[in-house]
């Protein structure tokens, strides 16, 4: 949905000031945005939308929230992290790597998906894939590392809830991110996997397999929350900016996010 024209026009003048008062240097460099790899397909289309809007690019970076939040401490030239669980952003801004707390962006939801034609048949209550467990017919499944991936660390907290972890350690498959992991579910060489909504609903994704959401009490929220960091340009303001607006938040909702108010 298109902003309106008013609407349009305070934001390009907002660019328009910004860009006036940055250094002709910061204007030849597009801001590297580290967005938690949930965001892939949606934050891809925001970004085209904000540089037809704008003219302005940004460099978006996919990928692990837990790897992109130990990067940023090493010094990683990132100016703007928009991460999968809000509590990485709160130990940045705690420690002083961020402008402020931030904003929340999103609330995110998880899915078991499997393979089109394969064995498992995604449910909510994921008893299909207890049986199969059961039965010995799972040869591989698929998580995010939940040492360091918030969507991991979810389905973690989800396959507790309905007793499968332990059982399912033997045939685990952990991908380095939620995008990884939704490789290999719907790789053929796994039954599955639990990935994030956003992914599943994405066209290229939702083509390969199946899915079902799973009851979102069984585990803690994936409360998504994103922030400038300190050596964030005019450019990367205006991102930030943007991904507020009724246009962003439209391809957001889309993806299946939950939009806070």
């Amino acid at each position: 949905m298109p902003l309106p024209v008013a609407r349009r026009t305070i934001l390009a003048s907002l660019c328009a000031l910004l860009l006036a008062a940055a250094p002709a240097a910061a204007q030849g460099d597009a801001p590297v945005v580290a967005a938690a790899s949930d965001l892939q397909f949606a934050v891809e289309e925001i970004a085209a939308a904000f540089a037809e809007e704008t003219g302005m690019q940004v460099r978006l970076s996919t990928g692990s929230t837990g790897n992109f939040a130990r990067q940023i401490r090493e010094g990683a030239p990132f100016e703007i992290f928009m991460a999968a669980d809000e509590d990485f952003i709160a130990d940045l801004h705690a420690d002083g790597f961020t402008r402020d707390a931030g904003d929340l962006y999103a609330i995110g939801r998880l899915v078991i998906m499997a393979p089109r034609g394969g064995a498992l048949t995604p449910d909510p209550a994921l008893d299909t894939l207890a049986a199969m467990l059961a039965a010995g017919d799972i040869a591989r499944f698929a998580v995010a590392n939940p040492d360091h991936a918030p969507y991991g660390m979810r389905a973690r907290e989800a396959l507790i809830t309905r007793g499968l972890w332990d059982d399912l350690q033997p045939f685990m498959v952990l991908g380095e991110n939620v995008s990884q992991a939704a490789q290999f579910a719907l790789s053929g060489n796994a039954e599955g996997g639990i990935i994030a909504w956003s992914l599943a609903l994405a066209p290229q994704v939702a083509r390969q397999g199946r899915f079902e959401l799973i009851d979102e009490d069984w585990h803690e929220p994936l409360r998504q929350r994103m922030a400038l960091l300190n050596d964030a340009g005019p450019v990367a303001e205006a991102f930030y900016a943007f991904m507020l607006q009724p246009e962003a938040r439209e391809i957001m909702a889309r993806y299946g996010f939950i939009l806070p108010e």
